[in-house]
């Protein structure tokens, strides 16, 4: 019953049970993050866990509720993988795409946004506006699922997005590269229309609740503020990383 009704479920992004995920990570799928029902202390799950962290994915311990909500099977086994629809690209990459092309780098770094729709309307954004790549950390995030590739409008299949381990240690990073780092907060000190983007750039976007975290805000260059004219202090995270990159590109327009 399980191995009929795979095939389906791989084509939403989810691969549920041992043999299923085994078999995944034997033949090469790009992997996103494998859910491990919490308190297993089964060898296979253990095996099961190595091989993913070993080809990149990051592994989670989840109660068995949550095992049970997102099955569809409902024989899960105590292992529900969701497959990638691409594999992720390197921060090397991205910056040699923008060298390639002759143009100082515009990068868009998504500070822990969980929702795969919002991630998804960043990519496709960011791949309209001619963004060279997304970063985004490996925990507490959004990945490439199925999710985030139908919001993204197919745009995924043309936006490298890299995956880091600590996002303050990778803006430190750029930053010595030469690349200013602008943050988006609510009460930023750089109006909007004042932040010379011309330049080398890494556009910050914070998480939908708390925004971006502290650690994260201290290694900003920048923090821009969007004027809000309504009674509403806040934007949709995807709508404020879509204003930011269309003022850099309005700013990188030829005179």
């Amino acid at each position: 019953m399980e191995d009929r009704r795979t095939p389906a479920l791989e084509a939403d992004g989810i691969i549920e049970g041992r043999n299923a995920v085994i078999e995944a990570l034997r033949a090469g799928t790009a992997i996103d993050k494998i859910y491990l029902q919490k308190g297993e202390t089964d060898k296979t799950l253990g095996h099961i866990a190595s091989k993913a962290r070993a080809a990149g994915a990051v592994v989670v311990e989840a109660d068995k509720r949550k095992l049970d909500a997102m099955s569809r099977t409902h024989a899960h086994q105590g292992v529900i993988a969701l497959s990638a629809v691409r594999e992720y690209a390197s921060v090397e990459d991205i910056l040699q795409a923008a060298e390639a092309r002759g143009e100082a780098p515009l990068l868009v770094v998504c500070d822990e946004l969980s929702d795969p729709h919002n991630l998804g309307a960043v990519i496709r954004t960011a791949e309209c506006a001619g963004a060279h790549g997304i970063i985004i950390p490996k925990r507490r995030s959004a990945g490439l699922t199925a999710v985030v590739a139908k919001t993204s409008a197919g745009a995924v299949a043309h936006m490298p997005v890299a995956r880091v381990p600590n996002l303050p240690a990778l803006l430190d990073d750029l930053k010595k590269r030469g690349i200013w780092v602008f943050g988006t907060a609510a009460d930023g000190t750089t109006a909007l229309y004042g932040a010379d983007l011309k330049g080398p750039a890494a556009i910050v976007i914070g998480s939908e609740g708390s925004g971006m975290g502290r650690l994260v805000a201290e290694r900003c260059d920048f923090l821009v503020s969007i004027p809000m004219r309504g009674k509403l202090n806040s934007l949709n995270a995807s709508a404020a990383a879509a204003i930011l990159l269309y003022e850099a590109v309005r700013q990188r327009l030829p005179a």
